[in-house]
């Protein structure tokens, strides 16, 4: 049985790397924020503990499917599999849930500034180009 399926380019290779690092950041993101110690809750200022306490549990929820989402993804990307891309597609959408909250339902610009929404955008757009960057590589042929 042969694979007839077309060589991605060393570029495929890099960015599906590169996309499993961004995404294992990530999780060590998630992580570091649920698990907060009450030392360093309290260290913060008062409206920012209040950002944080004030977090509905599906927002949590919604991040943790995102960074673990884009993970899996990207090892699906790494593996050549056609599953990353509605896996990216999902990750996306709990990206998408939880900035959206974060940005258009709380006092995140008042609280920290512009500054503050600097980083979701970046990543919403880095979310954004590996579900592209997915479904492109999967109409080349590139995905099994």
């Amino acid at each position: 049985m042969s694979d007839d399926s077309p060589k991605p380019p060393r570029s495929f290779l890099i960015t599906s790397i590169v996309a499993l690092i961004w995404n294992a950041i990530g999780i060590f993101t998630y992580l570091a924020s649920v698990m907060l110690s009450d030392e360093a809750l309290t260290a913060m200022p008062e409206a920012e503990q209040a950002l944080y306490a004030s977090t509905p549990a599906v927002v949590t929820a919604a991040y943790a499917i995102a960074v673990h989402g884009g993970t899996l993804a990207s090892v699906g990307l790494l593996l050549k599999r056609a599953w990353a891309v509605p896996v990216f597609i999902v990750s996306l959408i709990g990206i998408l849930v939880q900035m959206g909250h974060g940005i258009f339902l709380t006092d995140l610009v008042a609280t920290m500034g512009m500054g503050a929404v600097v980083g979701p955008v970046i990543i919403t757009l880095v979310a954004v180009y590996l579900v592209w960057y997915s479904k492109d590589a999967q109409a080349k042929g590139w995905l099994k």
